[in-house]
């Protein structure tokens, strides 16, 4: 009898048998470094362009930002959706419904990726006018997203493959796929910006190419999965997949596409209100897009640290080994904490030494004063950060993407947004830079309220999966 018992232990997947200390370990570090080169494509960009092309190169990489945005909320939604569906039902051993969601994922990336390129090509110069583009930053921000809209689908694919390649415990591979790109990508932006004479545009086919070589060693992939084996058939998408993908993944298109609709109407408003201050918009808005992307690399960090996790909560919430969740969840907010705190300390204590990195503003002496106002002020409670990002997306990991939706709805709709439209008039240029501490606050508390909620009432593990005894 011990002996059938012990064989069966042995057959289970690692997610629901090893350490949890370990496990985590195992997972999320190689996807904190995966999250934080990725986030490096963009931040590169930004250094090389500042020091190439001066202010007006680092505004236009502000204007076109959304376009990135609009990628993720697709991407994440269906690789994070995908991937908490495809570690649900391998944790309740139905390994043909894991296999039809990680297929229908593929197939509806690239779709997605073809429609969303044909688009924005199609309608450019308007969109980046509705953007908040400035007649200076257009003619630049016009040639960077010109370019770099060709790599959509390449930008898609790997954003929503990679949480598929983790998921199957593979977060080595899944790392050396994007830190393939960035490198690639950090070696030829100043060989194009600066040996080529290209400017912002070489910048731009930098990131194509990077994305291509990404997005190819993930989709190479698929052949050499450890759970499941796949036909030509999985890859076809299929309607009740996408219908569950988009319900575990709403979370994120939710937090994306609110933060793109608050990252246009901050540009707005810095145009606006930066207009009327002794800076000028042009600077508000390149300096607020340093600190954006600055912002991204915390931001990486602890999505890192989350979806290196959630194969451990998707697998076991359904297998029903609800105390491994709770530890999980100990675990991984315990790190957040820590990581949140470090970076508040770096940001608070460095931000000109950090500013610089990405160009001195050129001739513009009030370049630097805004820079160290702007970033000390809008980074003031990252600190808290750490708690709220991994609640809102803790909740799509155990197939409770509604929670997760309402705390990202939360956070953009009922604070961020309101608070850029109405702190701006109550105390100008300043109150924007009030709008994401006062969001950042809040949202902790809700977030908090959400989390406690749930380890209370999760149940006790199934008796079957206990312990047993020889």
């Amino acid at each position: 009898m011990s002996t059938d018992i012990e064989l069966e232990r042995k057959k289970e997947n690692p997610l629901g048998t090893e350490p949890l200390p370990k496990l985590l370990l195992s997972l999320a570090i190689p996807a904190i470094i995966a999250h934080v080169v990725n986030a490096l494509y963009n931040i590169v960009d930004q250094i090389f362009i500042g020091q190439g092309v001066g202010k007006l190169g680092n505004a236009a990489t502000t204007i076109a930002f959304p376009l990135t945005t609009i990628c993720m909320a697709i991407g994440l939604m269906v690789g994070l959706g995908s991937a908490a569906g495809f570690n649900l039902e391998l944790g309740r051993k139905n390994e043909k419904k894991a296999r039809q969601i990680a297929g229908t994922a593929a197939g509806i990336l690239l779709i997605s990726g073809i429609v969303i390129c044909t688009v924005v090509r199609l309608n450019l110069e308007n969109l980046l006018i509705m953007f908040g583009a400035t007649e200076n930053i257009l003619p630049y921000a016009k040639q960077y997203a010109g370019i770099t809209s060709l790599g959509i689908p390449f930008f898609l694919l790997t954003t929503g493959v990679n949480p598929l390649v983790r998921a199957d415990r593979s977060p080595v591979y899944s790392m050396a796929a994007i830190v393939s790109g960035a490198v690639l990508n950090t070696i030829l932006d100043p060989i194009f910006i600066f040996v080529f004479d290209w400017g912002i545009s070489g910048a731009a086919w930098a990131t194509i190419i990077s994305q291509i070589t990404s997005a190819t060693i993930l989709m190479l992939y698929y052949p050499k999965f450890k759970s499941v084996r796949f036909g030509l058939k999985d890859f076809v998408p299929k309607i009740g997949m996408i219908f569950l993908i988009c319900k575990l993944g709403i979370n994120s298109l939710i937090y994306q596409t609110s933060n793109l609709i608050a990252q246009i109407l901050l540009n707005k408003m810095l145009k606006e209100y930066g207009g009327k201050s002794i800076y000028g918009a042009d600077t508000a808005i390149a300096v607020a897009g340093i600190v954006v992307k600055i912002n991204v690399i915390f931001f990486a960090l602890i999505i890192g640290l989350i979806n290196g996790a959630q194969p451990i909560c998707s697998y076991n919430y359904g297998a029903k080994k609800y105390s491994r969740v709770k530890g999980t969840i100990k675990l991984f907010m315990s790190v957040a904490v820590v990581i949140s705190t470090a970076m508040w300390v770096i940001f608070e204590a460095f931000p000109s030494q950090i500013i610089s990195i990405f160009g001195s503003g050129g001739d513009d002496p009030l370049y630097m004063e805004f820079g160290v106002r702007y970033m000390r002020m809008f980074l003031f409670f990252v600190f808290l950060n750490g708690v709220q990002i991994c609640t809102a997306t803790f909740f799509p990991s155990i197939g409770k993407g509604g929670k997760g939706a309402m705390l990202s709805f939360s956070k953009q709709f009922m604070f961020l947004i309101p608070m850029i439209i109405i702190l701006p008039k109550l105390f100008g240029l300043k109150g924007l830079m009030f709008a994401q501490p006062v969001t950042d606050l809040l949202t902790f508390f809700v977030a908090m309220f959400f989390m406690y909620n749930e380890v209370k009432n999760m149940p006790a593990d199934d008796p079957k999966y206990m312990p047993q005894k020889a």
